[in-house]
């Protein structure tokens, strides 16, 4: 844990609750002048002190890491390198004071989407034949499910309770859950040919019907959500209003997507899901055996292992296609997932595309004090008919450096040499001489020389140093 970190993260915390300067020194038994150098980074946390914060503030040591910080930080120095503000580059000291301060932070952020929502509606979003523009709700539902950390306890209980009356261990999960269906819901469960979808409801016939096409994982992950949807729609509408999504679109997908995360955990419980990927040292293809579920489904789930007082290792999660675009994301790594514009080129996510079904592995370094430990395959769907390309996304993975020892995917590699530089994104990378680099840096000036060809497409002048 940095020590430059912790002490804006315990200011954050301390504000959120309502805590005074004063009020929250004397219960800690210090004094507020020492709180107040703690909260500057100028005096270290000692361990007895670090078990009081943890407890006055109810919250685990990974809350302290500064997670949400780095995030605000990477989220407003994107914000404020928007070239159409036509402001002075904010230096990275005033970025860290304003993402110390998370009302302000989030302000200035919902300011700038604003911003970019308006320049959509005037002359941006997806344009149809009719000249209509319509704009995409997903971002939003992204959004929610990345700052709950892709973890809802309401969900997980509820899962646990369903779970707890399924006979898994004698019919195994996709004969439970048809069973289960049939017996409480009076639904008869069918597999047939469905032309154009993967499953159909039919609540006056009592009929659910499944494609033919769909894996066997599949199919019982449809079951799974079709209970979610008949049992557990009170916990899901619960969270949907307390949300508050801005359209019914977004409303609609939240819905979905918290029904999914239920399926998952009736596919995968809580503590068995954790307890396998701790013995198998997250080997997901083998946690995916045990469960009977798909590589993607595994990892899904991997990444919602947050409980309090029983965490598995906080991961990213990230799916992608070969054009770039990004149907999924959540973390709980702390990895600061760019909102806008493309991902770096050097990143394993991009070359996994390379060698289908193969896991691929690479420690990614972001900064001097942020390195990952990344792993991603690229995963073949079924065409819909003869002569359609097959969907192909990679779905990647990783977690924090300092967790490299509990997977396997570390297994073997020179953490001291291993590492790949990659940026965020080219227009946010500030690494010299790259040849992968597709745009220059918003932040630097261009030195643009006629005599030399650089090996790097762009080259620029360093930032200056503190004077």
């Amino acid at each position: 844990m940095s020590k430059a970190a912790i002490g804006k993260t315990i200011r954050r915390l301390r504000m959120e609750q309502g805590y005074t300067q004063q009020g929250f020194a004397q219960k800690l038994g210090i004094s507020t002048s020492y709180l107040n150098l703690v909260e500057h980074d100028q005096r270290n946390v000692t361990a007895s002190l670090l078990f009081k914060l943890t407890d006055i503030l109810k919250v685990d040591l990974a809350a302290l890491s500064g997670v949400q910080e780095r995030e605000y930080e990477v989220a407003l120095r994107e914000a404020f390198s928007d070239p159409s503000l036509a402001v002075e580059p904010v230096p990275d000291a005033e970025i860290q004071t304003l993402a110390a301060a998370p009302n302000a932070a989030r302000a200035v952020l919902a300011l700038h989407r604003a911003l970019a929502g308006a320049r959509e509606e005037a002359g941006g979003g997806i344009t149809l034949p009719s000249g209509r523009k319509i704009l995409l709700p997903n971002e939003e539902v992204r959004d929610f499910f990345h700052d709950h950390e892709n973890h809802f306890p309401a969900l997980e209980e509820v899962a646990e309770q369903i779970c707890a009356t399924l006979d898994t261990a004698t019919l195994g999960t996709n004969h439970a859950l048809a069973e289960r269906l049939r017996r409480q819901h009076g639904l008869v469960v069918s597999v047939r040919p469905l032309p154009g979808a993967l499953r159909v409801f039919d609540a006056a016939n009592r009929m659910l019907t499944l494609s033919e096409d769909l894996p066997r994982e599949s199919r019982g992950f449809q079951m799974a959500f079709q209970l979610a949807l008949l049992e557990a729609r009170e916990p899901v509408e619960k969270i949907v209003r307390r949300a508050n999504p801005t359209t019914s679109d977004a409303a609609e997908l939240l819905r979905i997507g918290l029904l999914n995360y239920i399926a998952g955990a009736l596919l995968m419980p809580y503590e068995p899901m954790l307890a396998a990927a701790r013995e198998r040292r997250y080997d997901v293809d083998a946690i995916a055996a045990r469960f009977g579920v798909s590589y993607e489904q595994a990892c899904h789930r991997l990444s919602t292992l947050q409980r309090a007082g029983a965490r598995g290792v906080p991961f990213f999660f990230l799916r992608a296609d070969p054009a770039g675009n990004v149907s999924k994301r959540f973390s709980a790594a702390g990895f600061p997932f760019m909102r806008f514009g493309g991902t770096c080129p050097r990143w394993i996510v991009h070359s996994a595309f390379a060698t289908p079904g193969a896991v691929r592995v690479q420690v990614a370094q972001l900064s001097a004090t942020e390195t990952f430990l990344c792993f991603a395959r690229a995963i073949t769907g079924r065409p819909a008919r003869w002569g359609e390309p097959p969907p192909v996304h990679v779905v990647g993975m990783g977690c924090d450096i300092s967790h490299a020892s509990e997977l396997v995917y570390g297994d073997g590699l020179n953490l001291a040499t291993a590492a790949v530089g990659i940026g965020l994104s080219c227009r946010m990378c500030e690494r010299q001489d790259c040849r992968s680099r597709a745009f220059p840096p918003i932040a630097h000036r261009l030195t643009i020389d006629p005599q030399t060809t650089s090996a790097s497409p762009y080259k620029f002048e360093a930032k200056p140093g503190p004077s």
